[in-house]
């Protein structure tokens, strides 16, 4: 016997019981509704030759490396074959390859890829012959000048803009540096990034040869791409996404990209978190308190803070060396 309370409270628990029943397969079936589709294993990836961020496997290629780990993570294999500059963007668009690690963002390439959050920025600063003026912090400044840069190239609004200097086509960026010496342009311009490696690497010949600017002439943000008809496309770039932010948080993004520190919002709260790449550089006084009470790394003693997309900050010291693991 049960109370005329009791009998509703086991009668809708034995109604429960039966819709639960009936719930579990329809809850698998929709899952598997919502999973079913190719899930891409491998990704044929093209890029061109641009040290320290893209390269052939044995040279410095930390965004090839960021990428790959980041795609290894989720579970897809991904090859990088280097290709010569003027090829890329009619091979990413007809399909030939899969997408790319490291690409900008470009009108026509738009319409046959989908692009990743940006994961990094590329500082362009002017560098010109030993001795040259490199104090513009506009193209508009370089009127009557003649400027290299490598056909191919997304670079940008400000770089189709009537006023400034005339342009001059490379082949790529060594072909620039080649023709700068030369003297068959007066000017190039080269991520800041890449400068500081050339001056790690070749400091003699490069200050003996070449002059560098120190304010960025274009900036441009860095992003891995699919092809549109990969089948999965969207769902691979929203993984990377993801697991990029993963990487932040333990620091495998640091040791890849060879930073010291960056800024990103890891807790999800909209402000950017300083996050060192290892916890005790928290205490060695890279860092101190900004006005907001927020801990920020310390830009007086020789480091050089650089902007990364995204709410990102990447450093380096006044030489690429310092901000390489030892």
């Amino acid at each position: 016997m049960w109370t005329p309370f009791e009998a509703p409270t086991r009668t809708f628990t034995r109604t429960l019981r039966r819709a639960l029943f009936l719930l579990v397969p329809i809850g698998a079936l929709l899952a598997m509704t919502m999973t079913a589709g190719p899930q891409t294993k491998s990704l044929r990836l093209a890029s061109t030759p641009w040290s320290p961020f893209t390269n052939n496997p044995g040279k410095p290629r930390f965004a090839l490396d960021l990428v790959h780990t980041a795609l290894g993570r989720i579970g897809i294999n991904a090859e990088t074959t280097i290709i010569d500059e003027g090829r890329l963007t009619p091979a990413l668009i007809n399909g030939e390859f899969d997408g790319s690690a490291a690409l900008w963002r470009d009108d026509a390439r738009e319409k046959a890829l989908i692009y990743s959050r940006p994961y990094l920025e590329n500082r362009l600063i002017l560098v010109g012959r030993a001795g040259s003026d490199v104090s513009a912090t506009s193209l508009n400044n370089l009127t009557g000048k003649r400027l290299a840069l490598v056909e191919g190239y997304a670079y940008g609004d400000k770089a189709k803009g009537a006023d400034g200097p005339t342009y001059v086509p490379s082949s790529s960026e060594e072909d620039s540096i080649q023709k700068l010496l030369s003297g068959a342009t007066d000017y190039t311009l080269m991520d800041e990034l890449v400068v500081e490696y050339l001056l790690n690497n070749y400091a003699t010949e490069a200050r003996a040869k070449l002059a560098f600017g120190s304010t960025p002439l274009i900036v441009r943000t860095l992003h891995f791409a699919v092809n549109r008809k990969i089948p999965d496309a969207q769902r691979i770039v929203d993984q990377f996404n993801a697991e990029l932010l993963g990487m932040i948080s333990d620091r495998s993004y640091h040791r890849l990209l060879q930073l010291e520190w960056i800024s990103a919002d890891i807790d999800g709260d909209g402000r950017p978190e300083y996050v060192p790449r290892t916890d005790q550089e928290q205490g060695t006084g890279w860092f101190r308190r900004s006005r907001s009470g927020r801990t920020r790394p310390a830009t007086g003693t020789g480091k050089r803070a650089t902007r990364c997309p995204t709410g990102t900050t990447r450093t380096g010291a006044t030489r690429w060396a310092a901000t390489k693991q030892q």
